[in-house]
């Protein structure tokens, strides 16, 4: 695991100054324009990228050093930050310019987590993924936690250019970490006749095709997204109608969330999960549900007694899921195919998160938004019910490839 704890430390470094950088921006759009457009828009060009190019993405990773690609990956979107810095220094700095960096800094992005998905087999033994993926999760919980409060307390006592100079100063770190590391290149074995690149992309597309479970697999991670995302997003209104708009509480449900998938991660590197990987994914997924009910009946009287250990909850069983399902890819997708097929999910399951926005955004307006967590609990119980019987699905581990050795890159 040594490898991978240097990855980790990597990736520790790179997120945390991307996270500062996103909540500085945010605040910023905020602080100076006060429009929920302007935020949405933001929001958008954040997301587009990565449904646009995601799946084109995928073949590349799988025909280059994924280890360098990390590295370039960090490198483009730490120049895209210092790009800011110069123009924040000079004050010179338009919204425009935000937009073209979010968006540009989000290409960075298409790259550097589908080759992050994918390196992580190659230097962990199958045994330890879970593990190794319930650490990354608890890592992102963290920074969840940390990085808004380093944001802000960094707003308030730094000029913005030195704000984002963090960013740039985090991805020195995280270069530096994955330079001297060595990430095995794993041998081309899913195509054999002739490859070239539009093969490779229709083969990304065919290979989960041919694969139901794993076709189920990234359905029902499309589907939690699609309902949770609106319910996350929207809290705030939950907070204005039936929180009396109490600022405090609304902090709590981000903190909560984060200590839970800290907690989740710590349980999920300590024990494992269950042997078969879908029934811990199959736990996480149960917990939630009565949870997302008990957030929907919250009020001011039971929000600390009852909100805020559902949200842990919530946290936790989320960590199961994530950790428990990347594993079961890790182990069941071919490892030189590997790019495409996280790229892939990941564009589906993005693509989940605005459509999930513009259909809840009416919803509550013309509901109580109460019914958009009664919705998403009774959503989440069918679909948990479906994937019981989803032989395919519950059997998805079967599914394990046999390879050659890897072979060593720089």
């Amino acid at each position: 695991m040594k490898k991978f704890f240097i990855l980790w430390s990597s990736q520790a470094a790179s997120l945390f100054g991307s996270a500062v950088v996103q909540f500085a921006l945010a605040w910023y759009l905020a602080r100076e324009t006060g429009s929920a457009t302007v935020l949405s828009t933001a929001l958008i060009v954040g997301i587009i990228p990565y449904v646009v190019l995601g799946p084109f993405v995928g073949p590349l990773i799988d025909r280059l050093s994924r280890k360098h690609i990390m590295i370039y990956a960090d490198l483009f979107t730490a120049a895209l930050t210092a790009v800011l810095v110069v123009l924040f220094y000079t004050g010179n700095i338009e919204i425009w310019h935000i937009y073209l960096i979010m968006a540009g800094r989000s290409i960075g992005d298409v790259f550097q987590n589908p080759a992050l998905s994918a390196a992580i087999p190659v230097i962990v033994q199958e045994k330890d993924l879970v593990r190794a993926n319930g650490l990354f999760q608890m890592l992102q919980s963290a920074i969840k936690i940390v990085a808004p409060l380093a944001g802000a307390f960094c707003m308030e006592a730094l000029d913005m250019q030195w704000v984002l100079s963090i960013d740039v100063f985090t991805a020195v770190i995280a270069v530096g970490c994955l330079l001297p590391l060595t990430i095995p290149q794993p041998p081309r074995t899913t195509l054999t006749e002739r490859p070239n690149y539009f093969a490779d992309l229709k083969q990304g597309f065919a290979y989960i095709w041919a694969r139901p479970g794993l076709a189920m697999l990234i359905g029902l991670v499309t589907l939690l997204v699609f309902f949770a995302v609106p319910a996350s997003a929207l809290f705030p209104i939950m907070v204005k109608t039936h929180l009396e708009g109490n600022v405090i509480m609304l902090g709590w449900v981000g903190t909560s969330m984060g200590i839970g998938g800290i907690l989740g991660g710590l349980i999920m590197s300590s024990w494992g999960g269950f042997k078969k990987r879908i029934h811990t994914a199959v736990f996480g997924f149960a917990i939630m549900i009565p949870c997302s009910v008990g957030i929907g009946l919250t009020s001011v009287d039971i929000f600390y007694s009852t909100t805020v250990p559902a949200m842990i909850i919530m946290g936790i069983g989320n960590t199961f899921i994530a950790a428990s399902l990347t594993a079961i890819m890790n182990s069941v997708v071919a490892k030189d195919i590997q790019g495409r097929v996280f790229a892939i999910h990941g564009s589906v399951v993005t693509l989940a998160m605005p459509i999930g926005l513009l259909i809840a955004g009416p919803l509550v307006d013309a509901y109580d938004i109460r019914w958009l967590y009664f919705i998403a609990s009774a959503a989440w119980f069918v679909i948990l019910l479906l994937a019981l019987v989803a032989k395919p699905l519950m059997n998805v581990e079967k599914l394990k490839t046999e390879q050659p050795p890897a072979q060593d890159t720089a």
